[in-house]
């Protein structure tokens, strides 16, 4: 009971484990449907999809963390008026905590659906239990011990890779080094495993993974479920940043029935932002990933499908009377929809440095979270680029890590670079900035980066120093290659043109198929407008969706979102 008392005694235990009165609970009965569970019952098992979220009404359910090996961690008991859950439930994925029943229990369960209606019909009430479910999650992710384990040597790129993937996708895991935890020998024993093959995922289900692409380990964890052939959309939304979740939760509130593909995870490059101070409502800043989990969270509680991680890879009119747009996916699946929103964003630019993909994962990195924040501590890093998010990473590594140089091909940041955030580089002292520098070099052995070459663009002059890590936020350039030959027309840097003579601003050249965000011609690059455009889509989605019959090109595309 230790530990009962231990979770109970957490700083926002009253909103975390609430207990409802009876009145509550009276207006919870019509979106549940009673049950029972006899003492010592498995409720939920981890890996496994519950009934939804459980309502006690008599008894009590011990909840704990699924562990390899023996029973689980405890986490709570829940007695009479608390209830059981956390966002899994919210979209009908596979519960990352066990239940079993402690005593003969009495319940009420609210599937995902009628939990979604609970949200809406019930504000109030929702309201408590959406932020109980959201915390949960965070307390989850915060104590580790939940969720898929990842073994394997914490410095591998594919380690980073899977661990980076999760991390996103707002999943709790565990990462076992065998070099350091003998839980990690353990398992490679338990599954006889050449080390050589490393790294293995073993999913709460009991499945294992040898080094598994991000969108198996997906379908293993259930984040991916088979798409409905016969369903149609009214639209479907390609891309998951800014842009695309705005429109994903204005869409699903105002009815529409919406779903949303990407090929990584949800967030886009606004999810590699360490921390976004200019965004309007968060006085004292927000990181990226819990700005872009919110959005999640909000869309999936209007309704809106997640297909995440899956990739478009076609898009076609359907000639029957319909009139429909198909999106060929991965596995061979098709989402049939009426309108279609891209969003799919920007792709990150490399350097131009011959061997960089040699250590692009494991030294070279893309964002700036704790994962790559915890594997510099202490030692002296490069960051390339001289905009907001280079910004915000050099701020953030910089309370991380011994030393960062800060490289910036242009004469100096004010161009680039809120004022703000050059204010505070400028007073960090283990930043030093570079201008009118260049990278030409890099070397190093085993796929580990040990020494990095730049060049002063105006005097020439070279310079190599021993710096094991190199950050790169040099912009990005639009996911249009696929727009090739689909005949919607894109500016000459590949951006998409909307907006043309007889057609809604937000919309391309084929009636019924708009952009948004980033990949929009004339876009301004900031996550606000993104969000703004977002949601500006669903208003011209409403009008072409009246139309009797919309005036859709035909035409045929093929995606592939980067």
């Amino acid at each position: 009971m230790e530990e009962t008392v231990a979770a109970k005694s957490h700083p926002r235990s009253a909103q975390m484990y609430p207990v409802l009165p009876p009145a509550d609970i009276d207006r919870l009965r019509r979106f549940g449907s009673a049950a029972s569970y006899r003492a010592g019952q498995c409720v939920v098992a981890a890996g496994q999809v519950s009934p939804g979220v459980i309502v006690i009404l008599s008894g009590e359910l011990e909840i704990t963390r699924a562990r390899y090996g023996g029973t689980g961690a405890h986490i709570v008991t829940h007695g009479a008026g608390e209830f059981m859950g956390e966002l899994a439930q919210l979209s009908d994925r596979p519960s990352l905590v066990n239940a079993t029943a402690a005593s003969d229990v009495e319940a009420l369960v609210i599937v995902s659906g009628r939990l979604r209606d609970l949200m809406v019909q019930e504000a109030n009430l929702g309201e408590r239990v959406m932020r109980a479910l959201i915390l949960r999650r965070v307390d989850l992710l915060e104590s580790g011990g939940s969720g898929p384990i990842i073994v394997g040597r914490r410095h591998s790129g594919d380690v980073l890779r899977l661990q980076g993937f999760l991390t996103r996708s707002g999943q709790p895991h565990g990462v076992f080094d065998p070099e350091e935890d003998t839980c990690a020998a353990t398992l490679i024993d338990r599954f006889k495993v050449d080390e050589h093959h490393l790294p293995i995922v073993l999913c709460p289900d009991g499945r294992l993974l040898r080094n598994p692409a991000d969108s198996d380990l997906a379908r293993c964890l259930g984040l991916v479920r088979p798409i409905d052939p016969d369903k149609l959309y009214d639209v479907a939304i390609v891309g998951a940043g800014p842009a695309g979740l705005a429109a994903a939760v204005y869409a699903g509130s105002e009815g529409l029935s919406a779903i949303v593909l990407d090929c990584r995870a949800f967030g886009g490059q606004a999810g590699a932002s360490a921390r976004i101070e200019n965004y309007l409502g968060f006085p004292t800043g927000i990181s990226g990933l819990a700005l872009m989990a919110r959005a999640y969270n909000q869309a999936q509680k209007f309704g809106v499908e997640m297909a995440i991680p899956d990739e478009a890879c076609q898009l076609s009119l359907s000639r029957d009377a319909e009139r429909h747009f198909v999106l060929g996916v991965d596995a061979d699946e098709k989402v049939r929809a009426r309108s279609v929103v891209v969003a799919s964003g920007a792709s990150y630019r490399r350097l131009d440095v011959a061997n960089l993909a040699e250590f692009e994962g494991s030294s070279v990195h893309y964002w700036a979270s704790p994962i790559e924040a915890k594997l510099c501590a202490n030692q002296e890093v490069a960051l390339v680029g001289a905009g907001n998010s280079a910004g915000q990473a050099a701020v953030y590594l910089a309370s991380q890590v011994k030393k960062v140089s800060l490289l910036v091909r242009g004469k100096g940041l004010e161009a680039t670079m809120s004022r703000y955030l050059i204010d505070r580089i400028e007073a960090q002292p283990n930043i030093e900035v570079h201008v009118q520098t260049e990278v030409i070099g890099l070397s190093g052995q085993n796929g580990s980066l040990e020494r990095i070459t730049w060049r002063d663009r105006e005097t020439g002059e070279t310079d190599t120093c021993a710096i094991p890590h190199l950050f790169l936020f040099i912009g990005a350039e639009p996911n249009t290659d696929w727009l090739a030959d689909a005949g919607i027309e894109r500016d000459g840097k590949g951006f998409i043109r909307t907006g043309a003579e007889g057609f809604h601003p937000l919309e391309t050249n084929q009636a019924g198929v708009f952009a948004i965000g980033d990949v929009r011609e004339g876009s301004i690059k900031r996550v606000a407008a993104a969000v703004g455009e977002g949601a500006q889509v669903v208003a011209a989605l409403h009008a072409f969706l009246a139309q009797p019959e919309p005036a859709v090109a035909d035409v045929t595309v093929s995606v592939a979102v980067r």
